[in-house]
């Protein structure tokens, strides 16, 4: 239970929300806070959120209601994210007068002089260190990370592990970090079919998440899996684009539609099924705060195979399949085998996430969050 001692104001960046198509990661998870928050009179009476957008509201019939005040920042005829982030929301919110501001796109603006939660990741450092981005967000990722890092009143981490490599990479003293981890909604398993097998990856489609190396693996197990399809949702972000090239060669070389790629998925109802009736999820990161999709594919009571990292353990103990090489299509390929023909492992995972995914909520994560805006 939360317990405040006066209303506070809070304000949370929402740019994140005003594309449908672009809700992951950060969009994602500020869309499930305002949900939790939207159906808690508790929160309600002790919490007033201030949500500013760049160019519109969003129609979600949840975000009509009236307990949000809601405010587009925007000039006419300039439609800059930059002016919006770094200028006209600082100033906004400071006009308001709000206690604190959630910035959880990673950056804190330096024009900002209020208190602040900065949601920041380990992901961020290495993109701009090693990354594929263009030159100008690795710049911006470098400076207002960093900034964020030195002047935010809290940091908000996803997991344990990723808590514990920002300390490392930036410097972060482990009392300015609240740990909130991200959840998952309670799924319903009993409408699972296997009608029409398939592994599936869901997820944009960054290098690190070895979505290359994946096909690759995919291809050389076919023979001994001739009804088995591979099923990626989630746009190509490598640099340049490989995706859609690689899908149409293997598929050509292996004679059929094997693989099937799509971008995005308007409708929820589809996302679901494919999630519910996935043979196996594939997830195989080189580096994640947290990994949303296969804990995801966990709820609905589907075996993951992910990297063997301490992240990883944190979130399935020993139940997946795990890969120590993200790098070897070999190691790889084995346990998506292990994954799609070990019955007793198999097993093992699903009742495993009958314990695990339901401690990953978002009202637990709305909870943690809401309580380190009341001790800042």
């Amino acid at each position: 239970m939360i317990i405040f001692t006066k209303m506070l104001k809070i304000g949370i960046e929402c740019e994140n929300l005003e594309d449908a198509k672009s809700r992951w990661g950060v969009g994602h998870l500020v869309l499930n806070l305002l949900k939790e928050y939207a159906t808690n009179p508790e929160y309600q009476k002790k919490v007033k959120l201030y949500l500013y957008f760049k160019s519109k509201i969003p129609s979600d019939v949840f975000l009509q209601n009236p307990i949000f005040v809601k405010k587009v920042l925007k000039l006419p005829f300039v439609n800059s994210f930059n002016l919006f982030y770094h200028i006209m929301m600082p100033l906004r919110a400071m006009l308001d007068r709000v206690d604190m501001i959630f910035f959880p796109s990673y950056n804190l603006p330096p024009l900002y002089f209020g208190k602040s939660i900065v949601m920041l990741t380990p992901d961020v450092y290495y993109e701009y260190k090693t990354g594929t981005l263009p030159f100008k967000y690795k710049l911006a990722y470098r400076l207002f990370s960093n900034w964020a890092a030195k002047k935010a009143t809290k940091i908000l981490a996803i997991s344990e592990a990723s808590k514990k490599e920002l300390i490392k990479l930036y410097g972060v003293t482990a009392d300015r970090i609240f740990v909130a981890k991200l959840g998952v909604s309670p799924k319903d398993r009993d409408k699972r079919q296997e009608t029409s097998p398939y592994v599936l990856f869901v997820g944009q489609m960054f290098p690190r998440r070895r979505a290359a190396e994946t096909l690759l693996a995919f291809k050389t197990i076919t023979p001994d899996f001739p009804d088995m399809k591979f099923i990626l949702i989630g746009k190509d972000k490598y640099n340049p684009p490989i995706i859609a090239e690689l899908v149409k060669k293997i598929n050509e070389e292996l004679g059929g539609k094997r693989i099937i790629h799509h971008e995005y998925i308007e409708s929820d109802a589809e996302v679901v099924d494919l999630y519910r009736n996935a043979k196996l999820f594939i997830y195989i990161s080189s580096s994640e705060a947290f990994g949303l999709p296969p804990v995801e594919a966990a709820s609905y009571g589907v075996p993951v195979v992910v990297k063997d990292c301490e992240l990883n353990h944190e979130l399935f103990g020993d139940a997946a399949f795990f890969v120590k090489n993200e790098y070897g299509i070999d190691g790889i390929a084995d346990a998506i085998k292990d994954g799609l023909t070990n019955t007793e492992k198999r097993n093992y995972c699903l009742q495993k996430y009958k314990e695990l995914t339901p401690k990953l909520n978002w009202r637990n994560f709305a909870d943690n969050f809401f309580k380190a805006c009341e001790n800042y």
